[in-house]
C-alpha cells in the first residue's frame, strides 16, 4: 500500500536524541529547556515537552531547506496521503491556504470559489490580487446551513469564465458534507487548470473507505489539511498535499517559505510526525471506532425531544455526494433554543464545550479522543435540557433568510488597500465594503471588500446580533462602525 516505512518517525526521532544525549543548549529559545522559565509554567506543562522545543540546527533540520529529518518526514507524509509532495505548516490550515492560492494565482486572475469560504481564503485572494468569482453552495433550509456546490455549479461558472486559472472547492464542509469531488476534479481539468481544495476538515478521509473520497484521492491538484482539527497533531499544525503537473511545486516552496516564520515549532513539527504515523498504522481502526461511536451519538440525540442531528439522509439533498459522520450538528430549534443559547448552557451547566453553534445548531466534532463515556455525558446533558425546555411555551426560532451576494466595485486587494473611512453599519447602505462581514448560520460571509453595503445586509446582520450571535470581520469588534472606501477612492475607481 505503500511505499516508504510509515511506521517510522524520522523528525520526532530527532529530537528524542537531543534529548537523549542531554545536549547543553547554547541556542534560542532562552528558556533553555524549561531552566530558564517561571516555574508556575514550566511545573504545569512538564520539562518533557520543554526540553524539544529547540531551534534550527544540522541534528533537527531547518523547515525552508530541508535536507534531513524533516524532509524525510514530509515524504513519509506525501506517501501517506497520496501525493507527490507534502509541506508542513505550523502557520496552520490558514497559512497553508493562504499559500494554495498564492501559488496559482496572482494579480488580476480569476479564481472560482463558493460563497462559504474560510476568511482564510479570501486573505489569500487579497493576497494574491486575485479576481473572485463566487458560486453560490446549495442550503439545508431545515436546519439552516450551507451545503456544498454541485458538479453542474461548478461547470456552468467555468462555461462563462472560461478565462479562470483555478477552481477552489471547500469538502468537505464544516458540518462534514463532500460534494461529488472526482467529477467536479474531471471538470476543472478540462480547462487546463487546477483544483484546488480548502480541506481543512478531512485529514481523516484518506483513511478509512466508510468516508468520503479524500481530494487527492479524487485527482485534485492541492490540498489545505488540519491535521490538529480531527486527528493526533497540536493545534496550528498542518499540512500542504501537492501534485505535480498543474501545480508549479518550486513556486509553493516558495510561497510557504515567504508566509511562515523562519524561528518554527518544533513541537508542533513532531507532532505531525507523530500524528502521520498514527494515521498511516492505525488509522483505519480508529476511524471505525469512531465512526460507531458517532453513529450510536447521533441515534441516541435523534430519540431525545426537540434535538434533531441529521445523517446519512442528508445524502438526499442537492450539493451532497458524501457525508463524514464524525460532525455532529444538533439542531436545537425544535426547543425553541437557539444554537448559541443550547451552547451556553452546556458549557456554564455542564462543563461540556461544543465546538461551535449558530442560530440553529450546535456542531461536535468526534476523533480518537473521545469515548462512550464522555459521549453518555452529553447525551445524559441533552435529554434534562429536554426535559427543563419542554414544560416551557416553546419559542420560535425563526429561519433568517440569506441576503443575496451584493455587486462588487472592486477586487478585495483594491478594496482592503483603499483610502476608508469608519461609518456606523446603519449609515453605510450604498458604499463600497473596504472589510467582511462573517457570521452563522449557515457559514456564508456576507460581504467582502469591494462589494456594495445593502439594506438587506444591514438587516440580517442586525437579526443575528438579536439573536446573540457572533458577527465578525470588522475592526470594530461589536460590528456597529464598518470601514468603507472614501468617496475621493470611489471617484477614482468607478
Amino acid at each position: 500500500m505503500y511505499k516508504l516505512d510509515q511506521t517510522k518517525t524520522p523528525l520526532f526521532d530527532a529530537l528524542l536524541e537531543y534529548y537523549n544525549n542531554n545536549t547543553i543548549p547554547f541556542h534560542v529559545p532562552g528558556h533553555k529547556k524549561g531552566d530558564g522559565m517561571h516555574t508556575k509554567f514550566r511545573d504545569f506543562v512538564g520539562t518533557n515537552v520543554l526540553s524539544i522545543d529547540v531551534t534550527v540546527f544540522k541534528q533537527v533540520d531547518s523547515l525552508h531547506k530541508p535536507t534531513g529529518p524533516i524532509k524525510a518526514a514530509q515524504e513519509l507524509a506525501a506517501d501517506a496521503y497520496n501525493a507527490d509532495y507534502t509541506f508542513f505548516s505550523i502557520h496552520g490550515t490558514s497559512g497553508a491556504i493562504q499559500a494554495m492560492i498564492m501559488s496559482v494565482v496572482g494579480q488580476g486572475d480569476k479564481i472560482i470559489i463558493p460563497r462559504n469560504v474560510h476568511k482564510s481564503v479570501t486573505a489569500g485572494v487579497i493576497l494574491s490580487g486575485a479576481d473572485p468569482v463566487y458560486m453560490q453552495p446549495e442550503i439545508h433550509e431545515e436546519v439552516g446551513v450551507a451545503l456544498n456546490v454541485t458538479p453542474e455549479t461548478v461547470r456552468n461558472t467555468l462555461e462563462i469564465h472560461r478565462d479562470a486559472k483555478a477552481v477552489l472547492i471547500v469538502n468537505p464542509t464544516y458540518y462534514g458534507v463532500s460534494t461529488d469531488i472526482k467529477k467536479i476534479a474531471e471538470i476543472v481539468h478540462e480547462y487546463n487548470i487546477p483544483l484546488i481544495v480548502d480541506e481543512a476538515h478531512g485529514p481523516h478521509l484518506q483513511f478509512n473507505k466508510k468516508l468520503p473520497i479524500s481530494g487527492m484521492d479524487a485527482g485534485a491538484d492541492i490540498c489545505a489539511q488540519s491535521t490538529h482539527k480531527i486527528v493526533g497533531s497540536m493545534t496550528q499544525s498542518s499540512m500542504l498535499q501537492v501534485r505535480k503537473g498543474l501545480v508549479d511545486v518550486n513556486r509553493v516552496k516558495t510561497v510557504m517559505s515567504l508566509l511562515q516564520t523562519t524561528s518554527p515549532s518544533y513541537i508542533l513539527l513532531a507532532s505531525l510526525d507523530a500524528a502521520r504515523m498514527q494515521l498511516a498504522t492505525e488509522g483505519e481502526a480508529l476511524l471505525d471506532a469512531t465512526i460507531e461511536l458517532s453513529k450510536y451519538a447521533r441515534d441516541r440525540i435523534n430519540s431525545i425531544k426537540g434535538f434533531y442531528c441529521f445523517g446519512e439522509e442528508v445524502l438526499q439533498k442537492e450539493g451532497v455526494y458524501g457525508f463524514d459522520p464524525t460532525k455532529i450538528t444538533i439542531t436545537s430549534k425544535g426547543l425553541g433554543l437557539s444554537g448559541y443559547e443550547l451552547e451556553r448552557i452546556l458549557a456554564e451547566k455542564y462543563f461540556i464545550q461544543p465546538e461551535m453553534s449558530d442560530l440553529y445548531n450546535i456542531l461536535c466534532v468526534f476523533s480518537f479522543g473521545d469515548t462512550k463515556e464522555k459521549v453518555d455525558k452529553l447525551i445524559s446533558a441533552l435529554e434534562e435540557i429536554s426535559a427543563e425546555e419542554c414544560c416551557k411555551i416553546p419559542r420560535k426560532i425563526n429561519i433568517i433568510g440569506m441576503p443575496h451576494i451584493p455587486e462588487r466595485v472592486l477586487t478585495p486587494r483594491e478594496a482592503f488597500n483603499s483610502k476608508t473611512v469608519s461609518i456606523p453599519l446603519v449609515d453605510s447602505l450604498g458604499q463600497i465594503s473596504a472589510e467582511f462581514l462573517m457570521a452563522y448560520p449557515p457559514g456564508i460571509p456576507i460581504l467582502c471588500p469591494g462589494e456594495i453595503v445593502t439594506k438587506e445586509i444591514v438587516d440580517y446582520v442586525q437579526e443575528l446580533k438579536n439573536a446573540n450571535l457572533y458577527v465578525q470581520g470588522t475592526e470594530d469588534p461589536e460590528v456597529v462602525n464598518i470601514k468603507v472606501v472614501s468617496d475621493l477612492q470611489i471617484s477614482n475607481m468607478i
